[in-house]
């Protein structure tokens, strides 16, 4: 999204291959943006840090932006994945997922841990995903 400036061509091409195209989007950009590429996506992916490296914290301005997005999902009648990345543990899980997030990507919290499966499970848990 935030450098392709053909997004829709981008978009319908990776659906006509039988793929479910998704967006990515920066934490400056407003929700309201990608709303009229609503019904191109099924997968929205709110950057809750800054893109660039790992071991970010989560910036907790991203919260609004994941419900408001949950909700131009919900009001559009598709079925639109709402993931998240970026500073993303066990205190920031239930943040994201409480306000509609339904997807995590998680890096640090997981290969931070001498025990991934155990952190994977921990972070499933504290988001309430299964």
């Amino acid at each position: 999204m935030e450098n392709n400036p053909h997004v829709h061509r981008t978009l319908q091409h990776i659906r006509a291959l039988g793929k479910k195209p998704g967006i990515a989007i920066c934490p400056g950009t407003p929700p309201e943006t990608i709303e009229y590429l609503l019904d191109l996506v099924d997968v929205i992916l709110v950057m809750t840090v800054n893109p660039g490296f790992g071991g970010q914290k989560f910036l907790d301005s991203q919260v609004p932006k994941i419900r408001r997005l949950r909700e131009m999902a919900d009001a559009s009648g598709r079925d639109i994945r709402i993931g998240v990345d970026g500073g993303i543990d066990l205190a920031t899980a239930p943040l994201a997922t409480g306000a509609g997030a339904d997807m995590m990507v998680a890096g640090t919290s997981i290969y931070g841990q001498d025990d991934y499966a155990a952190a994977i499970t921990s972070l499933r848990q504290a988001g309430s995903l299964s």
